[in-house]
């Protein structure tokens, strides 16, 4: 890769002893990057957005100063989006189903079964397929600088672990305010919720959702183990992260800039990428310390046949040339 974290942990204990020694100076750009996860070491969104920085950093030392504010302390994904349409917020890492809401387009990424795996769904993100989705972004205001790894999706709930589709019947899972998601979950027979993710661990906790579907990163940096009993090994999507930047915020840069935030996010993503595959196994490891009960699903044919009824629904909402592009590359 040419880029890696003990490459930038160099730069950054180099810059350190530079510190120490040279009066600070005022960065020139400042970037205000928001997520509605925790900070945790393993969350996905932290990761690429500490990962962003230091490339950043990496590219054009001391010109910029990314100021973090994990935890919704911007708002909701939706409110960030709108920010960054206005320009009154700088950038954020958010998720891809959240992003389809403002552009139908991105609901391809959320069909259920897509990706057989992280490699295929890189390919496909990180080519034309993904160029052609973040370009739809411009219009409204906003630069999509590349897909970070969120890691595949899976469904974790206090009724029972999910080996067949059966088994979603009658659970009420708390879905993304997205509509792929509601149809995928009805498709299987559960009882989606649509809910906003900072209501969510408290409505596990009470009992008003039986459980949701997210990434093992998300459940461990959020504390689901705390209040979920069954972690099922789904794979139902593939979480893309989008990494984005108000075009506004953009535009105030100079050229030279500009490139290097360019640069920068391929780089941070690929360091991003690495760094959530090699956390994954120990996580689920530590959640079964947790006392979680893990399982597989042993036939995901089974899943599929439910839900090709979305794909169908999905079509025309998407594109039907973009979709066939896609499925023309992971078949």
């Amino acid at each position: 890769m040419g880029f890696t974290r003990r490459t930038l942990l160099g730069a950054a204990l180099g810059l350190g002893a530079l510190v120490a020694t040279v009066p600070a100076m005022a960065a020139d750009v400042t970037l205000k990057l928001g997520w509605t996860t925790s900070d945790g070491a393993t969350d996905p969104y932290a990761i690429a957005a500490r990962d962003f920085a230091a490339a950043l950093e990496a590219e054009m030392p001391g010109v910029f100063e990314v100021k973090y504010f994990p935890n919704r302390q911007l708002g909701d994904e939706k409110e960030m989006i709108e920010g960054m349409s206005f320009g009154t917020i700088d950038g954020g890492i958010i998720t891809n189903a959240v992003i389809a809401n403002v552009e139908p387009a991105f609901q391809l990424l959320d069909l259920p079964f897509l990706f057989a795996n992280e490699a295929q769904a890189h390919k496909v993100l990180d080519g034309d397929v993904g160029q052609e989705l973040m370009g739809k972004l411009r219009n409204r205001g906003i630069i999509g600088l590349g897909f970070a790894e969120g890691g595949f999706r899976h469904m974790i709930n206090n009724t029972r672990p999910v080996a067949q589709p059966d088994d979603v019947s009658g659970v009420k899972y708390r879905v993304m305010q997205n509509p792929v998601f509601l149809e995928m979950f009805s498709s299987l027979g559960g009882n989606p919720v649509p809910m906003a993710w900072g209501e969510t661990f408290t409505a596990v906790q009470q009992g008003t959702i039986d459980g949701l579907e997210i990434p093992v990163a998300v459940i461990q940096a959020n504390k689901f183990a705390e209040v979920t009993k069954y972690l099922s090994l789904t794979r139902h999507t593939y979480s893309a992260l989008g990494v984005l930047i108000s075009k506004r915020s953009f535009e105030k840069m100079t050229k030279e800039q500009q490139e290097a935030v360019l640069r920068a996010a391929p780089k941070a993503i690929a360091a991003q990428r690495a760094q959530v595959a090699d956390n994954t196994k120990q996580i689920i490891e530590e959640l079964k310390a947790a006392g979680m009960t893990v399982n597989e699903i042993s036939d995901p044919a089974a899943f599929r046949s439910k839900v090709t009824g979305v794909y169908d629904r999905f079509k025309p909402r998407i594109g039907a040339e973009l979709m066939d592009k896609a499925l023309a590359e992971v078949n």
